[in-house]
């Protein structure tokens, strides 16, 4: 049996092999077999006969012989069962004993393991031990082997400091310089430090003069340390010169007489900062020294670096230094000029040096998102006719990606630019060929874009177009004397040998620059090669340089098949002959060897100083031949990106500068090479532009505030900068004069700007420092106090005041605040004087003649841009007490940028003052105050500040707020403001506040109706605007309409328009119809009163249109009947149809009867026409028109008669002029005979009263009316037989009003009258200005003279200086508003009575503020006046009020 374990899930299962199956089978088909051939036999003994014998013993033998046939089969089945369970059993004992096998051996394993593990611990124990023992037996403190080596080399040289240590446990070896500890972190690139098996090395990159120093190893372990050291001495070679060894200084080279000399102090006076220029600007970089001693003869010298390689004079910088000043000036800046630009002052004793950064930005694109220009165009490999030339891409931070360059070249002394390539190459390489021996070229490249295409770079260096090969043939023997060249050692060679070495010197995807060795030798005369291309696989070549020779031993192979492989050979020529070919290169594939680098890693923005942070992230993975970093700032949210170089730098640190102190940026970076850009770096944390955090600085104006003798207590200044953290507190230093050591007063810290010192000597002289900590640690001390005597105070007048502070440095104006003395006196402060005077004068000069008795003042009258200092001095009973410290000078010059605080109402109705400050860091604190003293009431106020705001809120505002409130922020310059709030800003804020907690939907058009085509009523409302959460109701008659097939309702929020149309109006609608709306807080209503002779103009407009709508639907008339004189005298009755048919019928009638027509008018032309030739009195009648069809009919009457009254009754109107009484007629000309009457007297025309009239009207204007014009006025009008009379009664007794409205001021341009459905309202519309006056005017009498009220909005008014009420004459009333704001918008009114009773007029003032957008309002009519009834005592019948407008 096999001795592989069988896996478990076979052991589980039962497996049948097929022996087993055919024995069974076997077994059941034999005992079938036996049993059906017995039954056969039975049935055969049966059928024969045999059964049926009659011998017994016969039949006895037959049963016998049957039953022995059963038993013989009985006895083959079991046999033959009892082998199959004999396999069987076999079988499982079989596999029984696999499974304890197997058992066996798992458990033999599974010891064997555990014995081994039990071995191994047991190793390792005694190992630990044994190592335990040689560690102790070996263990000592390090020991220097080989020691440190001091080097002197030469600047931008590399120098390698190495030393060797061993010591048990292995020490840790740590490099000083000048015993400051090196951290190859703090200055990248620059050093680097290596440990192999004991032996250390520090690497010092590029080594400059600052690296000139002792250089320190200390080794330590446990057990001790040790060190070593030595010194590095970085040398300098001046000129163009190369440094030479030691004794190989060529003879014929004259000593330079520019030497340094020492002993002379450099000492930087003004700087240049960072800087910010633009392409094509020219720029001068100047820093001002002061040098000691300053001898014309013996100066340093000085040397300009950008990114330390040492700057020339060219044609684009020029140096200058002399007077105390170096100067750097740029002609024309490009962002080649970018970089860090380095001024060292050199002399012999040392270097005195100063760095800043010049950023150059892109000049504007000749074409709207075009690329900026390419930078750092140089040229290598030059040859005969071939020079490579290389450049750096642009940053196309908000402009589309390059797409690829176009190089040109241009000869020099020519100004004709040649474009080298026809198709943009996509890398900053190529190879430019054709050149002309002999001749220099400068280069320029452009970058192209989906735009258009760039500025020009700046040109490259010239670069001639030489084979360098020359130079290597010619030598020179005895100091150049005698010139010898390889042509004449290499004897009479004609026809030239094969290059070789031939080979792919640079592959892309577009071009393989080949490069091969000239033949050796290579004859007198000038060679030429042709090149040979053939693709891998094919046998046949090509020459790629058929139609131009190739003088220069590399060529550039373009049109190569993308994908494919091919071979070259190179062929030598010149005029004797063609050599042989050279070798055949390796297989070469057109591909970029360069690709695209991968994105940096993780991008970590830090705090650096107020307008820069420092940039760091971590490097691609795939960083080879990078040309550097760009890195891009966004302000957070704005999703506007800026570049911050614009040209790639090498380190993978960077600092930004120009940024927005407070504003907060986030960061991205991207590298960039030859192929391209790569993906950008994942956006940096966002990080709020503030300095970095330090220490505080020091404390100032240490003061003596009390003593008694045994005690003093000090007060002074906190540190002007708290370090970008919050000041924890203070720490004071003291000792007694003329002593050297200093004391600690306090061991925890003291938390106030005032601590009083215990323990003192009486009568001893003490002075004192103090110095602030936060959380970076402690600050400098501050400068030692003057002396103090330790004598008790007992002076009647006060001490001084102190912790003077300066606040609200404006142009002519500062505030000075300070503290209470500690020590008053014999009797309480009343009050302080405030002193002040210029720097470098002795007058002091005092600011208040009288004391105040705050502990603030704002000094006045100051001139602009002069220093002043300031003293405060308390005063009591006794007289005036000592003067406070003087503070510092301060300068009298607002800020750039200052700001004030600012008033609002915020979305809430809250109202609040708010200041910004850009300068304020995390350690800021906005110190809100009123009257200067700090705010603590939480019930009244309360104070919001995040990030660089400030917000003061009122809780309760109420007349005990007004006053002056004031904020400073801490950890500035002195950035603080104030605002007064008065009377004025107070009700401005709480009426706006009023209007954001209580808001006005703002309407454009009040609720309006009109009647639709088919009759049905539209009632409108437009607000001017409605958010999608507006909500509305319409109302009728104080019951919600929904919206239904009667009342349509419909809201167009766009445009602020909700509408009901109602689609049957009938006499049950008559009453209110208001609309209600709700958007947030904001609510407003209008409503629209339909009610008596209103109503019943809608309805009857209603039903008009309704009737006109059915009219149209079947044959109708568009024009009816209407008649007109020919110029042959026929008169004609014409009319005109619409909508007709062929079915359509046409009929006239005359009085009822038809007429007979000889010719029916064609319908389908529109228009019918009855003739009358000679009209005379029988065509006098009534004429008719009809049309009828299947749809309906349609009538038109046109009366031809004299019959009938053709004039109006007498109708009164108002105008500014006076009364006009007008009648209307059916037609009217001055040719018809008319009178006018007055008391039965004929008017005529004239000044007072004069007539006229117009196509259907005839008018009488009465101007100025007065008492002598009441009475009967009559109008008649004659005809041929007979005349007609209108008459009307102004006899009766009343008033007359005559409103109207004006404004008194010139930039008005016109008064706008509006009249609205149902209601007549007068509008004026005014903007709201400081100095508008507006003025209502009526003119009104009455017999008695009437009383004169007015209302605004129903109440009556209370005047004052704003509302101004007269009457003159009697007759003239007038309301005057003074200063219109929008509070005097609403409705006006006036009532006039007399005991006969009198009328009301109403008038709509609605005032908008300037530059808001008015309504269009169309002009109407003017107030209806509304009659007010008489009073009982007028119920006489002397007679009745009446009234005329």
């Amino acid at each position: 049996m096999s001795s592989v374990v069988v896996p478990f899930y076979q052991r589980r299962h039962k497996h049948f092999d097929q022996s087993y199956r055919n024995i069974q089978t076997r077994y059941i088909l034999e005992e079938y077999a036996a049993r059906k051939a017995a039954s056969r036999q039975a049935a055969y003994y049966e059928s024969s006969g045999l059964g049926k014998t009659t011998c017994r013993l016969c039949a006895r033998r037959a049963r016998t012989l049957a039953h022995e046939a059963m038993q013989e089969s009985r006895k083959r089945t079991h046999e033959q069962k009892s082998h199959a369970s004999e396999e069987k059993r076999i079988r499982f004992a079989s596999e029984l004993s696999a499974l304890e096998k197997e058992i066996h051996t798992a458990r033999h394993r599974a010891r064997e393991h555990l014995d081994k593990l039990a071995i191994q611990r047991m190793v390792e124990e005694n190992m630990a031990l044994e190592r335990h023992a040689i560690e102790e037996s070996i263990s000592r403190a390090p020991e220097i082997l080989v020691r440190l080596r001091s080097h002197t080399v030469w600047e931008k040289m590399s120098v390698s400091l190495c030393f060797t240590v061993q010591g048990f446990p292995t020490p840790v070896v740590q490099w000083y310089k000048n015993e400051e500890l090196i951290t190859p972190a703090s200055v990248p690139a620059k050093y680097r430090i290596e440990s192999k098996y004991g032996v250390h090395v520090l690497h010092i990159n590029r080594a400059d003069f600052d690296d000139t120093a002792t250089y320190s190893a200390v080794a330590t372990n446990v057990h001790g340390q040790a060190s070593t050291n030595c010194a590095v001495i970085v040398r300098r070679f001046r000129g163009d010169e190369e440094p030479h060894p030691a004794g190989i200084m060529p003879f014929h080279l004259p000593l330079s007489y520019d030497v340094c000399f020492t002993h002379i102090d450099v000492q930087f006076l003004e700087k240049f900062g960072v800087t910010f220029g633009t392409e094509g600007e020219t720029l001068t970089l100047k820093c001002s020294m002061l040098i000691t001693p300053d001898l014309k003869r013996l100066r340093p010298r000085a040397e300009w670096y950008r990114d330390d390689v040492l700057i020339k004079d060219s044609k684009w910088t020029k140096l200058y230094f002399g007077e105390g000043q170096a100067a750097l000036s740029f002609t024309h800046l490009n962002k080649d000029d970018e970089g860090l630009y380095t001024l060292r002052m050199v002399t012999k004793g040392g270097v005195s040096e100063y760095s800043a950064y010049l950023f150059v930005r892109d000049a504007d694109a000749l074409i709207a998102g075009a690329p900026g220009a390419p930078m750092d165009v140089k040229c290598h490999d030059a040859n005969r006719d071939y020079v490579i030339v290389t450049w750096k891409p642009p940053n196309t931070t908000t402009e589309s990606p390059v797409i690829g360059y176009f190089v040109d070249k241009c000869e020099v002394g020519l100004e004709n630019w040649i474009q080298c390539n026809d198709a943009p190459v996509k890398i900053c390489k190529y190879p430019v060929t054709g050149l002309h021996e002999g001749r220099s070229y400068i280069f320029r490249v452009r970058a192209v874009n989906s735009a258009g295409i760039s500025r020009p770079s700046r040109v490259s260096e010239p670069v001639a177009a030489l084979d360098p090969i020359d130079l290597e043939r010619t030598q020179s023997r005895l100091w150049r004397k005698i010139v010898i060249s390889k042509d004449d050692l290499e004897g009479d060679i004609q026809i030239p040998g094969p290059p070789t070495n031939v080979h792919a010197s640079e592959i892309s995807k577009t071009y393989v620059v080949l490069s091969w060795d000239p033949p050796v030798p290579r004859g007198r005369e000038p060679l030429t090669y042709f090149i040979e291309k053939s693709m891998v696989g094919s046998e046949g070549w090509q020459r790629v340089n058929a139609q131009v020779a190739v003088k220069s031993p590399r060529y550039a192979v373009f049109d190569l098949a993308e994908g494919k492989s091919y071979v070259f050979r190179v062929l030598s020529s010149n005029k004797h002959g063609i050599s042989d070919p050279s070798e055949i290169t390796k297989p070469i594939q057109p591909q970029d060897t360069v690709v695209v680098p991968s994105a940096p890693g993780r991008v970590v923005a830090t705090r650096n100083t107020k307008t820069s942070v420092v940039v760091q992230w971590d490097k691609p993975k795939h960083e080879e031949d990078l040309y550097g970093y760009y890195i891009d700032y966004s302000v957070v949210g704005s999703n506007h990106w800026e570049p911050s170089n614009h040209k790639p730098i090498k380190y993978n640190r960077f600092v930004v500068h120009g940024l927005e102190t407070g504003e907060q940026y986030i960061f991205r970076v991207k590298a960039v090479n030859a192929v391209g850009f790569s993906e950008n770096s994942q956006e940096s944390e966002a990080i709020t532009v503030q300095a970095a955090l330090t220490c505080p600085s020091y404390p100032h104006g240490i003061t003596l505030l009390n003593c008694d003798g045994h005690s003093m207590t000090l007060g002074w200044k906190a540190p002007k900068y708290s370090g970008g953290s919050p000041i924890l507190g203070y720490y004071m230093d003291k000792r007694e004069a003329n002593h050297q050591n200093w004391h600690e007063v306090n061991s925890s810290l003291i938390t106030r700007t005032i601590y009083t010192v215990e323990d003192l000597t009486e009568d001893a002289f003490y002075e004192f420092k103090v110095a602030a900590a936060n959380l970076v640690g402690i600050g400098q001390h501050s400068d030692p106090s003057e002396h103090f005597k330790c004598k008790a105070w007992t002076m009647p007048e006060p001490g001084p005041a102190y912790d003077l502070t300066i606040c609200e440095v404006r142009n002519t104006s500062l505030v000075l605040l300070w503290k209470a003395p500690v020590y008053e006196g014999k009797s309480p402060i009343t009050g302080y004087l405030v002193d002040y005077k210029e720097v470098d004068t002795e007058d002091w000069i005092t600011a208040n003649e009288k004391p105040t008795s705050k502990r603030y003042f704002k000094v006045t009258d100051l001139h602009e841009g002069h220093t002043y200092v300031f003293k405060v001095r308390a005063v009591n009973d006794a007289g005036v007490g000592k003067s406070s410290e003087i503070s510092e000078p301060v300068l009298v010059e607002a800020r750039p940028g200052t700001k004030e605080i600012f008033s609002g109402v915020d979305d809430e109705g809250n109202i609040y003052l708010a200041f910004e400050c850009k300068e304020a860091t995390d350690a800021s604190h906005f110190a809100w105050g009123k009257s200067y003293e700090e705010i603590d009431d939480s019930d009244k106020f309360k104070i919001e500040t995040e990030g660089n705001h400030s917000k003061l809120y009122f809780k309760n505002p109420d007349k005990s707020d007004l006053g002056t409130y004031s904020v400073s922020v801490s950890d500035t310059d002195g950035v603080s403001s104030s605002f007064v709030m008065d009377d004025e800003e107070f009700e401005r804020l709480m009426a706006l506040s009023n209007e954001i907690k209580n808001p006005t939907i703002p309407l454009k058009s009040e609720l309006a109706y009109e009647v639709l085509e088919k009759g049905e009523v539209r009632f409108w409302i437009q607000a001017e605007s409605l958010s999608p959460d507006s909500t509305f109701r319409f109302v009728i008659n104080d019951k919600e309409v929904e919206n239904s097939d009667r009342h349509k309702i419909n809201c167009d929020r766009s445009n602020g328009i909700i509408e009901m149309v109602m689609d049957r109006f009938t006499i049950d609608n008559e009453g209110t119809y208001t609309v209600q709306i709700q958007d947030g807080k904001a609510k407003n209503q209008s409503s629209l009163v339909l009610i008596g002779d209103a109503f019943k103009t809608v309805l009857a407009e209603s039903e008009l249109q309704r009737k006109e709508f059915l009219r149209k639907q079947g044959p109708h008339f568009s024009e009816f009947l209407y008649w007109k004189v020919t110029e042959e005298c026929e008169v004609l009755l014409n009319c005109k149809v619409a909508n007709s048919k062929k079915e359509t019928v046409f009929k006239w009638y005359k009085d009822g009867s038809g007429i007979d027509i000889d010719e029916v008018p064609d319908l389908q032309k529109g228009e019918c026409h009855l003739s009358i030739p000679r009209l005379s009195r029988k065509d006098e009648g009534v004429y008719k028109a009809t049309l009828s069809d299947d749809r309906g009919h349609d009538l038109s009457t046109l009366e031809l008669s004299g019959k009938g009254k053709s004039a109006s009754p007498l109708k009164i109107l108002c105008t500014e002029e006076g009364i006009r009484l007008q009648c209307f007629l059916k037609y009217y000309n001055e040719e018809m005979k008319v009178n006018w009457s007055h008391r039965e007297s004929k008017i005529s025309s004239g000044e007072k009263m004069k007539i006229g009239g117009g196509e259907d009207v005839a008018w009488l204007q009465i101007s100025e009316p007065t008492e002598k014009d009441k009475g009967n006025y009559t109008f008649e009008i004659f005809g041929d037989k007979e005349s007609y009379k209108r008459t009307l009664d102004l006899s009766g007794q009343g008033i007359f009003i005559r409103p109207y409205l004006y404004g008194v001021f010139s930039w008005i341009k016109q008064s706008l009258l509006a009249i609205t459905r149902g209601m007549t309202i007068k509008t004026e519309s005014l903007w709201s200005e400081p100095v508008v006056t507006l003025n209502l005017t009526c003119t009104v009498f009455g017999n008695p003279d009437p009383e004169v009220v007015w209302f605004k909005n129903d109440k009556m008014f209370e005047f004052n200086e704003h509302y101004v009420f007269s009457l003159e004459q009697g007759k003239y009333a007038s309301l005057t508003i003074k200063g219109v704001t929008s509070e005097d918008s609403g409705k006006y009114s006036i009532h006039v009575k007399n005991k006969y009773g009198g009328e009301t007029v109403d008038v709509t003032v609605s005032v908008y503020r300037h530059g808001e957008k008015m309504p269009e309002i169309k002009p109407g009519q003017l107030a209806k006046p509304r009659p007010i009834p008489p009073s009982e005592e007028g119920l006489k019948p002397e007679g009745k009020a009446k009234s005329d407008k």
